[in-house]
């Protein structure tokens, strides 16, 4: 069983600036999680991580590699996806004035970032942007078996 006093554990990995990214994204979030004996959420983070893929592939150009960063705290997990383009992603840290169209297949995915994690938010870094959230630990007496 991990021990939660040590220090954070994290992983970093480049993936493929394409569609491909996201399934393994999810995979690797899950084994982080998973390894550990996380308490965080398995099922939110593979969520919010394959958003935070998605867009990423999605709304930026060229074939620079994304990457993906997880770290494992006591009190949680923290999940960024890093990628070329410098522009900050639209509403991720503040309510937007619309609803999703229910007809579009798109446009939830900051909203669900924005409802499920306990915070979330953008920084530059020196290739592009960080993209992130976090998900708290979970009581042991509350995971599912």
């Amino acid at each position: 069983m991990h021990d939660r006093s040590q220090a954070p554990a994290s992983w970093r990995i480049a993936l493929p600036h394409t569609a491909a990214a996201v399934p393994v994204a999810r995979a690797l979030v899950r084994t982080a999680l998973a390894e550990l004996e996380h308490a965080a959420d398995c099922d939110t983070a593979e969520l919010l991580t394959a958003e935070l893929v998605a867009n990423a592939v999605e709304h930026t150009s060229g074939d620079a590699p994304i990457e993906l960063v997880v770290e494992v705290r006591p009190t949680g997990c923290q999940v960024e996806v890093h990628d070329p383009d410098p522009a900050p992603p639209g509403d991720l840290t503040r309510p937007t004035r619309t609803e999703p169209d229910l007809w579009q297949e798109g446009g939830r995915g900051l909203l669900l970032i924005r409802a499920l994690s306990s915070s979330c938010g953008h920084r530059p870094t020196g290739s592009g942007k960080a993209v992130w959230f976090r998900l708290p630990a979970v009581p042991a007496q509350r995971r599912p078996a």
